[in-house]
């Protein structure tokens, strides 16, 4: 299973993301230009030029249409995904941590970091309407006594939002109800959350943590139903389309492998859904794994390091064979 290299960033890969069709890969990283790339061949199509800041989260629309960015330049971009033109600008006090669109694509959601003078927001955006209107939904993280948000992920179509936070809580919030607090919390992590990612159906999500820990959730009332324990921490995980399978990434920050360890364990490691053993290994990267997506079809996958590359990775036929009896 050699893999495709991707090369075209200066620095740390924070996130990629691939379009409905699995066509293109998207990709954000600590230099400012996000990428797009066709993941067939590695190819870079183009970049989105217009921020001043690293790039610490991006999203596409369903339809690949508009493109979403939030930077530590204090700005959230929505581009024309084709064009690299920028749509609408919205600016912040604070670095934008996490953002998505909502599942038809008229929502943009994104959250702010905190910092000594500034509070941790959660904002709605309408698309439909103007640049200078209010956000549909303001909720001050900080101001309700909750931690920092580190990921966010919307939840079922458009109603409900999911956020993971610095001190390893996850909280569901329900856009129906009065927004005052979440209608679920769980503290499943005891440090904290890097990513969350919704398997294809929207019936779960899982969870990846600083504490080592990976885990799986009920979607819509954020019940624990699995945990997959590793030996490092874990900076992203992702839930195959087609197999049982989960896929984690993840490894000891540079400066812990080389004071402590041997090994800074960057392997990517698949994880077997309902049984929670680990079954594969996949070492390539020379640093820690910031993000792993599955390709939409579930042929392939993709992991991004802090080494500045991205792998495309098209799984061979005995993966296909393979099957837990």
């Amino acid at each position: 299973m050699k893999p495709i290299l991707l090369q075209g960033h200066e620095r740390s890969i924070t996130q990629i993301k691939y379009n409905r069709e699995g066509d293109l890969l998207f990709s954000s990283a600590k230099d400012k230009k996000p990428n797009v790339w066709f993941s067939i061949n590695g190819e870079r199509l183009g970049t989105y030029n217009g921020h001043n800041g690293a790039v610490w989260c991006i999203d596409i629309d369903w339809d690949t249409i508009n493109f979403m960015s939030g930077s530590a330049d204090n700005t959230c971009k929505i581009w024309d995904a084709r064009t690299g033109q920028v749509k609408n600008n919205f600016e912040t006090k604070n670095p934008v941590r996490s953002c998505g669109f909502s599942y038809s694509g008229n929502l943009a959601m994104y959250t702010t970091d905190s910092t000594l003078r500034e509070n941790c927001y959660i904002i709605v955006r309408d698309l439909r309407l103007s640049e200078q209107d209010s956000p549909v939904h303001l909720i001050d993280v900080t101001a309700l006594k909750f931690p920092k948000i580190t990921s966010s992920i919307w939840g079922s179509l458009e109603d409900t939002l999911i956020t993971g936070h610095e001190s390893g809580e996850i909280m569901l919030w329900d856009f129906r109800k009065t927004l005052n607090e979440p209608s679920y919390k769980t503290r499943p992590h005891t440090k904290q959350v890097m990513d969350l990612q919704k398997d294809k159906d929207s019936t779960c999500v899982i969870s990846a943590a600083k504490d080592f820990n990976s885990k799986l959730f009920d979607l819509e009332n954020l019940k624990e139903l699995k945990c997959y324990k590793t030996e490092k921490p874990v900076n992203s995980a992702a839930i195959s389309p087609i197999k049982d399978h989960v896929l984690i990434g993840g490894g000891q920050e540079a400066v812990d492998a080389a004071l402590y360890s041997k090994s800074g364990k960057f392997e990517a490691c698949f994880y077997h859904l309902i049984f929670e053993e680990e079954f594969a290994k996949v070492r390539d990267h020379f640093g820690p794994i910031n993000y792993v997506a599955f390709h939409p079809d579930g042929k392939s996958y993709s992991s991004a390091g802090e080494d500045g590359f991205v792998r495309v990775h098209y799984f061979d036929q005995s993966y296909f064979d393979y099957d837990v009896l």
